[in-house]
């Protein structure tokens, strides 16, 4: 070949040769736009599963313990009827043993105007009058009313709408102690125990029983 020929030749090869490479769009890392798009929807259905795997736990832990509050408000209800039950045994059992008139005449006895003798007897100034006392074989004329420890009524002279008279040691005990101690005028609340009154034997064939204590509103009239 001509030595000029060469040499043309020669340049047209390193001109072709130094031409610039096409310029690639793949990612770096080699992920395309599908495959994240792919992988999106992989974690939304794992989660939607996570989610119902969660509500049906929660259902589960919900349902479980509506069943142990039903039982232990069964278990409750049943205790509570159990606790009834032993506090009206025990109830019962006091009212059985406890004496409701010694139980009265312990109370009467707290009251702040009540005072008490020396017998045991109680009494009330309810009014006061001025007039004499009576001794033990004096007469009185007096209005009564004569009661249960429960309010009942079984006897009064108020009720008949006639004063009673009687010797002053012809009557029960207490009566007797009272009556000497009162006045003309003087109306009084007696709650009497059952030996100042009619005792272990009672009295008006069973009308009052034996040992009942005696409440009396008594007012002394006259002492003659």
């Amino acid at each position: 070949m001509h030595p000029r020929l060469l040499v043309t030749f020669s340049f047209l090869l390193a001109v072709g040769c130094s031409q610039p490479e096409e310029e690639t769009t793949a990612p770096a890392d080699g992920l395309t736009a599908d495959t994240a798009a792919e992988a999106l929807k992989d974690i939304e259905s794992e989660l939607e599963q996570v989610e119902a795997e969660l509500a049906t736990a929660e259902a589960e832990i919900k349902a479980a313990a509506d069943e142990t509050a039903q039982e232990v408000s069964k278990e409750l209800e049943k205790m509570g009827e159990e606790v009834k039950a032993s506090a009206d045994e025990l109830v019962k059992q006091i009212e059985e043993e406890v004496d409701p008139g010694k139980a009265y005449l312990h109370i009467n006895a707290q009251k702040p105007n009540v005072k008490v003798t020396e017998s045991g007897l109680q009494f009330e100034i309810l009014k006061s009058g001025d007039g004499k006392s009576p001794g033990p074989t004096s007469r009185v004329v007096t209005h009564y009313q004569g009661s249960f420890i429960d309010g009942r009524v079984f006897d009064s002279s108020i009720d008949r709408g006639e004063p009673a008279e009687f010797p002053v040691n012809r009557v029960i005990k207490g009566w007797t102690e009272a009556l000497q101690m009162m006045k003309e005028g003087d109306k009084w609340r007696l709650v009497i125990p059952s030996e100042l009154a009619y005792g272990k034997r009672g009295a008006g064939g069973g009308r009052i029983p034996p040992d009942s204590v005696l409440v009396f509103e008594v007012e002394l009239i006259r002492v003659k």
